[in-house]
């Protein structure tokens, strides 16, 4: 079986008796490899970028375990040893392994963007978070406007939410 074939059942696994996060980190999945592959991002940034989805949210559950929510800066904190412990249980190479908890440890931080793999991941999110949180047309414009930069995470989100182009 492939790694992230692996990965994926590890985290249905992971996330048993809960669809709406299985159905979030398949949605923000599918979302990152649209945005990867216009992109064209070289094998190693992909896998990142794809391993990174399916895993970004993996402190939601600890969190609400230890602390009874499970904010963003929640998820940041507590993310990142659970990732690290999964995906070198599954046989993932260092540098994606550190790299993949960078992004879970900084997804919801929206300042200092430091890759595409960070910019994809987090538009991704956006795209499905708009959906499943239910953001205003003005939330979902003024996300459009501070955080979508690639061409084609901007695409999907004027197509998707009617925004229309500055």
């Amino acid at each position: 079986m492939r790694q992230i074939d692996t990965l994926l059942e590890t985290m249905v696994a992971y996330y048993a008796g809960d669809p709406r996060r299985i159905h979030h980190f398949l949605k923000v999945r599918a979302f990152a490899a649209m945005i990867a592959q216009a992109e064209a991002l070289n094998p190693q940034l992909m896998e990142i970028v794809d391993v990174a989805a399916i895993v970004h949210d993996i402190g939601i559950k600890i969190a609400q375990e230890k602390f009874g929510r499970c904010d963003g800066k929640l998820q940041e904190q507590e993310g990142p040893p659970v990732a690290y412990e999964m995906l070198r249980s599954i046989g993932y190479g260092q540098g994606t392994i550190d790299r993949v908890c960078y992004l879970v440890g900084h997804h919801h931080t929206y300042t200092g963007i430091d890759g595409i793999d960070y910019r994809i991941l987090v538009e991704a999110d956006f795209l499905v978070n708009m959906f499943e949180d239910a953001y205003s047309d003005a939330a979902i414009r003024s996300a459009y406007e501070k955080i979508f930069r690639t061409e084609r995470g901007k695409w999907l989100c004027r197509r998707m939410y009617g925004v229309a182009e500055p």
